[in-house]
C-alpha cells in the first residue's frame, strides 16, 4: 500500500484506521475488518481505553505482525513515566513493539514534555518504540524537542478542509516532520461543502473519499476513524481516486481557520 519515509528512514503507511471514540468491545471486530480490507496502519492511544480490544483485532486478523504499524501514544498524566507507561500500553496491545509512540499533548503548562521526549527516545533505542513523534505540538513546542538533537519522526495534529493549520504543517515541513491528520474530516462537518458535493459528483466517489485524496495528494497521513464497517471499506479506496489540481485548489480554499478540537496552548486533559 501507500507509504512514505519518515525522517528515521522508516516507512508510514499513508492511510491509517483511527480507533478516537471506539470503545474497547466494539474495538476488536472493527480492527480486524479494517485489517481484512487492507488496513496497515491501526492508531490508538492509552487514554481512548480501547488498546486491549486493539490488540484482540490485531491478533484475530492473523496478518504478520511485521506487515501492521501500530500507533499508540502517552498520555498527559504519564508524562515523568514514559517508560511505565508504554510498558501497560504493549501489555493491553500484546505487542512487543509499537511503530510509533507520540506524546499526545505538550501540556505546556506542566512543562515536562521536553523530559517525556528524551525519555522517548532512549525507548526507541531499545526497540520498544521503532518510531517516536508528537501529537498537537505547535511550532513553538517543536521547537524545544527539535533542540534536544532528536527530531520527531511524526506531528499527528488536527487538519482538514476548513482548518487546513497551515502555520503547523509548515512548521513540520520545515524540521522535515511529517504531518499525521485526525478530525481529516473535520468531525463531518466538512462533508456537506457544496464544492466537496461537486467534486464528489462529478467524480462519482463519496465526499468523504474525495477529502481523504486531497490529505493524500498533499503527502499527509490521514487515519479517519469510523464505527461502520462499509464506511471503513469506503475510506480505504479512497487510495484510488485522484483529483485534479483545480479540484485541489478548490479545497485548499475552503479554510476558515476554523479549529473544532482543544487548542493544544491551552489544553491539560485530565
Amino acid at each position: 500500500m501507500a507509504s512514505l519515509t519518515m525522517n528515521d528512514g522508516r516507512a508510514i503507511p499513508t492511510l491509517g484506521y483511527g480507533t478516537w471514540r471506539v470503545n474497547d468491545e466494539d474495538a476488536q471486530s472493527l480492527v480486524a475488518q479494517a485489517i481484512g480490507f487492507g488496513y496497515r496502519h491501526i492508531d490508538t492511544a492509552a487514554v481512548y481505553a480501547n488498546e486491549a480490544g486493539v490488540g484482540r483485532g490485531i491478533a484475530d486478523a492473523g496478518v504478520d505482525r511485521a506487515e501492521l504499524f501500530v500507533t499508540t501514544k502517552l498520555w498527559n498524566a504519564d508524562q515523568a513515566d514514559p517508560r511505565s507507561a508504554l510498558a501497560a500500553s504493549l501489555t493491553k496491545l500484546g505487542l512487543d513493539y509499537v511503530d510509533l509512540y507520540l506524546i499526545h499533548w505538550p501540556v505546556p503548562a506542566k512543562n515536562q514534555y521536553v523530559g517525556a521526549w528524551e525519555q522517548l527516545v532512549a525507548l526507541r533505542e531499545e526497540g520498544l518504540a521503532k518510531s517516536i513523534g508528537v501529537s498537537n505540538f505547535l511550532p513553538a513546542h517543536l521547537a524545544a524537542v527539535v533542540a534536544t538533537g532528536t527530531t520527531p519522526a511524526v506531528n499527528q495534529i488536527e487538519v482538514h478542509p476548513s482548518f487546513a493549520n497551515r502555520d503547523g504543517v509548515r512548521a513540520n515541513t520545515g524540521y522535515g516532520i511529517l504531518t499525521e491528520c485526525y478530525s481529516p474530516l473535520g468531525r463531518a462537518r466538512d462533508l456537506t461543502e457544496p464544492v466537496i458535493g461537486l467534486i464528489s459528483a462529478r467524480l462519482g466517489a463519496s465526499p468523504a473519499q474525495v477529502i481523504l485524496a486531497w490529505h493524500l495528494a498533499k503527502n499527509f497521513v490521514v487515519i479517519p476513524k469510523s464505527i461502520t464497517p462499509a464506511r471503513i471499506r469506503e475510506n480505504w479506496e479512497s487510495l484510488t481516486l485522484e483529483l485534479s489540481a483545480n479540484d485541489i485548489a478548490a479545497i485548499d480554499a475552503l479554510d476558515a481557520d476554523q479549529r473544532i478540537g482543544s487548542d493544544p496552548a491551552q489544553f491539560v486533559g485530565f
